[in-house]
């Protein structure tokens, strides 16, 4: 029986109400995931009024979402995407690139696709 690697890590750094979120994800993202996440990022961000967050989110290793994962990442989105200013996407499949223009439509920050993490985190800081 072959076990395959899920999950995510999350790094959350601020200075006033500027936030730096980091994120790696990998395997199939699940419902459990998103549970374990979502508290931590509600809990900072409920710490300021108007957080404004660039986000690096690092997805080389993602191979999807089970579909009640899929509807959590959209709640996320909903509740905070007026909070994002920036978020770099890193990867290499052409689906993610799909995504990542998607995901525009809920965020109100400028999203965007890279094939090299140095660029991301470049565009993330001009």
């Amino acid at each position: 029986m072959e076990l395959k690697r899920h999950g995510l890590s999350i790094g959350l750094e601020h200075s006033g109400e500027k936030f730096f979120l980091s994120l790696k994800v990998s395997g199939k993202l699940t419902h459990e995931d998103y549970q374990s996440m979502m508290p931590m990022l509600d809990a900072a961000l409920a710490e300021i009024r108007a957080p404004k967050v660039n986000a690096f989110i690092d997805a080389v290793e993602l191979e999807g979402w089970e579909a009640r994962a899929v509807w959590d990442d959209f709640r996320l989105a909903l509740k905070h995407g007026n909070e994002f200013e920036k978020v770099a996407i890193y990867g290499y499949k052409k689906w993610q690139a799909v995504i990542a223009r998607l995901s525009s439509w809920f965020i109100s920050g400028e999203i965007r696709f890279f094939d090299d993490p140095k660029s991301a985190l470049q565009w993330l800081n001009q």
